[in-house]
């Protein structure tokens, strides 16, 4: 080959290796190389929080990606509740997938879906990497809240309705996280984890959701996940390798009619990059059918080795007949087909881009979000309601990885609420200890926030001791509402005034407070199970 057919091969080689990539960047601003790999055929970016401080500094970032490169997706995870990244400064307007569950309105479901699309097609974004179609198991670490329940059926309701209102808002949607994370015990931000579950388990279970999502329903945009991602988890029933990697995976998802772009959880978790380079694991994720692969965040890292990584393993990976062109060019060309129908679907929607779209879009978010969260909100146990401003204690021991922190939002609603409120700072053994100590005996309500206080766990120690020294006191328990309850009955003194969230999101938080504050009626309501 001539020095300049070998340069053109190179070149072909390289912009194919782009066409499945989602890297990220630092900041609000995309730097030199991110451009001109947008212009080299890059197929999309993963913006987080860093990215997107807010709506109007996104819906600029956005139109300058687009500008570099017109059929560049763009795509985020924006779920609402406990996971936003476009409001991640306030949090989110919506209470999320749980509180949806529990109120079991498709019709609201929808609206929530079609509410936040719009937010999102009005600040530039085009693929939203939700829904969670997820069947829950209590006790699971990162899925939990994120999820819409335990019912296989329930789930699958509701995660097509929030996609079909995504869809009718003007974005794309994925599906995650495919075959199902619903019932593991590890945070695969951490470590692997793996699924027990043998084939027809998984049918019954966690593929119900997925199936009615992959399903044409009919309409102008068929299938209500555009795009569909998979989990790093273990499987062993369909394979010994994460599968995200895994080709039975994949083929699964071929088998359910699935036609679309598979896209990779985050490369960066610890569950597939232990011990691996992201450009290995790369590679490894499109041997095993992935089209589409998230490098994961940025932050604290050098994003363009990140991206370089990659790049160049891929590209070592065609020379070395490990992955062809051809395999390549087939993900592209699926990437090609989600990005016309999603720019046909912005024009149906009419959406426009800017500031004063997206401010509009975001009170409209915020409207349904709040009876979503009103709706969910339940008290159980004694009557919760406070008489005057209380001191606030948080018990959650477990950085959320996923939402990338522990959220203040039920402290910050309180303190909004009753500006006396005593809001304590995170304690450790020394100052939970301190303050039994110094909590005068009814002086004050006090209102302790939970997430997992599971019998035997530091945090139902933690509550029991308070309840010991505090029998009047009141739980916000943010995490999933039925484990919830039933964690906190089994504590020595009984079940305590308690308030169930649905979540830990701002919308979730600001609901709890307003039944507290004697706005809503606490009626006791059985949670759904």
């Amino acid at each position: 080959m001539t020095g300049h057919g070998a340069a053109a091969g190179a070149d072909a080689v390289r912009r194919a290796v782009h066409g499945v990539l989602l890297p990220g960047f630092t900041g609000t601003t995309p730097p030199a190389w991110f451009l001109d790999a947008a212009r080299d055929g890059l197929a999309g970016v993963v913006l987080f929080a860093h990215n997107t401080p807010d709506l109007a500094t996104t819906a600029a970032l956005t139109a300058r990606l687009h500008d570099a490169a017109p059929d560049l997706v763009v795509a985020t995870d924006e779920e609402g509740g406990d996971v936003s990244r476009l409001e991640a400064a306030t949090g989110s307007s919506l209470p999320g997938a749980a509180a949806l569950g529990v109120v079991d309105d498709v019709r609201l479901t929808g609206d929530a879906g079609e509410a936040l699309g719009r937010l999102l097609a009005a600040v530039g974004v085009d693929l939203d990497l939700a829904p969670v179609l997820d069947v829950d198991t209590p006790g699971n670490p990162v899925i939990g809240v994120r999820a819409f329940g335990t019912d296989p059926e329930a789930v699958a309701r509701h995660g097509v309705a929030l996609a079909r209102g995504l869809q009718r808002g003007g974005v794309g949607t994925c599906a995650k996280h495919f075959p199902g994370h619903g019932s593991t015990t590890v945070d695969s931000h951490l470590a692997l984890p793996v699924v027990e579950a043998d084939l027809d388990t998984l049918r019954g279970r966690d593929l119900v959701p997925f199936a009615a999502a992959l399903a044409d329903g009919g309409t102008d945009d068929g299938h209500a996940a555009d795009a569909l991602m998979t989990a790093h988890v273990v499987v062993p029933a369909l394979g010994p390798a994460p599968a995200s990697l895994e080709p039975a995976v994949a083929a699964l998802a071929r088998e359910l009619g699935y036609a679309g772009p598979i896209v990779t959880d985050a490369l960066d978790m610890r569950a597939v990059s232990d011990g691996a380079e992201v450009g290995e694991t790369a590679v490894r994720a499109v041997e095993g059918g992935a089209d589409l692969l998230c490098l994961g965040t940025t932050t604290g890292r050098d994003d363009e080795a990140l991206f370089r990584s990659a790049v160049d393993a891929l590209v070592a990976a065609v020379g070395a007949g490990r992955v062809t062109l051809d395999r390549l060019a087939a993900s592209g060309r699926r990437t090609d087909a989600l990005v016309r129908r999603l720019r046909a679907r912005q024009a149906s929607a009419g959406a426009v881009v800017g500031p004063a779209e997206a401010a509009r879009a975001q009170e409209a978010l915020a409207e349904v979000g709040a009876e979503a969260a009103r709706r969910a909100v339940r008290a159980v146990g004694p009557h919760p309601a406070l008489g005057s401003a209380p001191d606030v204690v948080d018990l959650r021991l477990r950085l959320d990885h996923a939402a990338g922190r522990i959220a203040q939002h039920v402290q910050r609603a309180v303190a909004a609420r009753w500006p006396d409120a005593v809001v304590h700072p995170a304690l450790d053994g020394d100052g939970f200890a301190a303050l039994l100590r110094g909590l005068p005996g009814g002086a004050r309500p006090l209102v302790v926030v939970t997430r997992e206080p599971v019998p035997g766990g530091a945090e139902h120690a933690h509550l029991a001791r308070l309840q010991r020294a505090r029998p009047d006191l009141v739980v916000v328990h943010t995490g999933v509402p039925a484990a919830g309850e039933r964690w906190l009955a089994a504590l020595p003194g009984g079940l305590p005034a308690t308030v169930l969230a649905c979540g830990t999101g701002r919308a979730n938080a600001e609901a709890a407070v307003a039944l507290l504050a004697g706005e809503l009626a606490p009626e006791p309501t059985e949670v759904a199970r």
